[in-house]
């Protein structure tokens, strides 16, 4: 596939390349005919490089200089950044956040400009849209913004700097926004949320009445491969998911039948977890399973014709699978 100048995208960089995202796209890249540059921090994360894969090691995006393993290159996609930190010890979190991944970004999207990459792929969050959708709607690129913490406001941040990057140089900047992600390795609440019902349990959710998109890593990487290389993708900003959106309880049951168990779910009202998450200090962890965040991401659908190769059911059951095998 070719870009509006006619110029296959075949050399792309991937920074932050050994997270939870970077490791499959690098190898779905690979694995499709792309030489591909990946970025790590430390060079003890770096896998082997290959005929079809270098690593290179770039610990300060925000004030390094020369970006070397730039030259030649096609597309960038900008995975690397701070991302939600459960137990914060920075006394300034926003601007911690900012200079990872809004000064970082910027300092390596002026730097790609400069040496003629043609396009710019960022990794953003829904959470520019903000943290919750109310009854009866759904987040939409026409979304006002709403980043509702200091991770959502350096991202939102550097989309707009971004942006004026491509107006001022020509680069093309595509800006992906996806809700909570989940697949192989997923850590943090979402793989809490498998051990529990992995542990036979009983959870008090099966009064929660919500309505929450989520987004298969398969599908994600897919979109993002895609993304990469279609001409009509060139300064837009999309909104990503499985198209699947489902409640707190429909998601535990899908994962029990993944398991091969019956979900075992207690009604409990909205009001008492809330309390209860309070009194925790699990406020955040309890707002996440029992609120709504619905997203619309019928516009990458429409303009670039994609379609999630993967449902639902197979993203949970390959997540399961992965968490058997570990």
């Amino acid at each position: 596939m070719r870009n509006e100048a006619g110029r296959q995208m075949k050399n792309v960089l991937v920074t932050g390349a050994n997270g939870f995202i970077g490791k499959e796209l690098i190898r779905v890249l690979a694995n499709n005919g792309y030489s591909v540059r990946a970025t790590v921090r430390r060079a003890e994360s770096a896998l082997p490089s290959g005929d079809t894969l270098t690593w290179f090691v770039t610990n300060d995006l925000a004030n390094q200089e020369n970006f070397s393993m730039l030259n030649g290159v096609d597309a960038v996609v900008q995975l690397a950044g701070r991302a939600h930190v459960l137990k914060e010890t920075a006394t300034d979190p926003l601007a911690v956040f900012r200079m990872v991944n809004t000064a970082g970004t910027l300092n390596l999207a002026r730097q790609a400009a400069a040496v003629g990459v043609r396009r710019f792929v960022f990794i953003s969050s829904i959470g520019v849209n903000g943290a919750f959708t109310r009854a009866g709607e759904c987040f939409t690129e026409q979304s006002p913004p709403a980043p509702h913490n200091p991770y959502a406001i350096s991202k939102w941040e550097a989309e707009q700097g971004l942006l004026e990057i491509s107006r001022e140089t020509g680069i093309e900047v595509v800006i992906l926004r996806p809700p909570l992600i989940y697949g192989p390795g997923v850590k943090a609440n979402f793989l809490q949320l498998l051990k529990w019902v992995e542990s036979g349990w009983p959870l008090p959710l099966g009064g929660i009445q919500n309505r929450r998109s989520f987004l298969f890593l398969g599908n994600f990487v897919d979109a993002i491969r895609l993304c990469i290389e279609h001409p009509a993708a060139a300064g837009q900003t999309f909104l990503v998911d499985d198209g699947e959106p489902v409640s707190t309880p429909e998601l535990i049951r899908a994962v029990a039948y993944a398991m091969g168990r019956s979900a075992r779910l207690l009604a409990v009202p909205g009001g008492v977890l809330g309390l209860a998450g309070a009194l925790l200090g699990k406020r955040a962890a309890v707002a996440q399973l029992t609120g709504s965040l619905l997203i619309d991401s019928s516009a990458i659908r429409s303009r670039l014709g994609w379609t999630p190769p993967y449902s639902l059911q197979q993203g949970l059951d390959a997540t399961v699978a992965a968490l058997k095998r570990a």
